[in-house]
């Protein structure tokens, strides 16, 4: 089984929900997705993530320049009934691929740092504490099902076999310190202390490691591909 896995930028990785995939027997192949590179194939792949991005999928600069490939990809994943699975920009890309809207937030503000979710009834995301790093929300389109919010914005949702998550059950102490290396002062901004961010997600780690093995099977089961 083989999962093909989209990253917008050399820092990002699939990190503790690649290891969960890894652990169930999946190799994880990561590919780079932006305007310097070609759309991958997806022959051979059994599913594909689609992992963060600085970039908005509402940016008509950016659809022009790569995101309008991606999207194209997504819709020839839908036609070949391979299950998508969307993190952050890859859930809003998700969501406006199904005929949704995603936009900036309307009050100006974001959500950085670790939230609990309100997960719907019967919906198999835990509440977390699960990392945020947005500042968008999606209105979902009417073929979709909610699985989880917060008041501020959807957390995770269904669409036919394709699942999104807007937290990033991805991360990591080591990750987060090298996403910061470049948007430390949007932290700082939305009034976080670097050290003690970077100091709570280590803290954080152990159990949000267990929290993606479970998404990572619930996102399995959703999808008929574990029993």
């Amino acid at each position: 089984m083989r999962v093909l896995a989209l990253h917008h930028h050399l820092e990002d990785n699939p990190g503790l929900i690649g290891e969960a995939f890894e652990a169930r027997g999946f190799d994880v192949d990561l590919v780079l997705f932006d305007a310097t590179t070609p759309t991958p194939s997806l022959d051979g792949y059994d599913l594909l993530l689609v992992l963060g991005s600085k970039e908005a999928v509402y940016d008509d600069a950016v659809e022009a320049a790569w995101f309008g490939r991606e999207l194209a990809l997504i819709a020839d994943a839908d036609a070949r009934d391979l299950p998508i699975f969307g993190i952050c920009f890859g859930a809003q890309a998700l969501c406006r691929f199904g005929g949704g809207v995603v936009e900036k937030g309307p009050d100006g503000t974001a959500e950085i740092g670790w939230y609990e979710v309100t997960p719907t009834e019967g919906s198999p995301i835990e509440a977390g504490p699960w990392f945020e790093f947005h500042y968008d929300r999606c209105t979902l389109p009417d073929t979709a099902t909610l699985w989880a919010a917060t008041p501020r914005a959807v957390q995770a949702f269904s669409l036919g076999r394709h699942v999104g998550v807007q937290f990033h059950p991805e991360i990591d102490e080591a990750q987060l310190r090298d996403w910061l290396e470049t948007a430390a002062d949007d932290a700082r901004d939305f009034g976080h202390d670097v050290p003690a961010l970077l100091a709570e997600t280590a803290a954080n780690e152990v159990g949000a490691r267990v929290r993606a093995h479970a998404l990572v099977d619930a996102v399995l089961k959703h999808n008929g591909l574990l029993a």
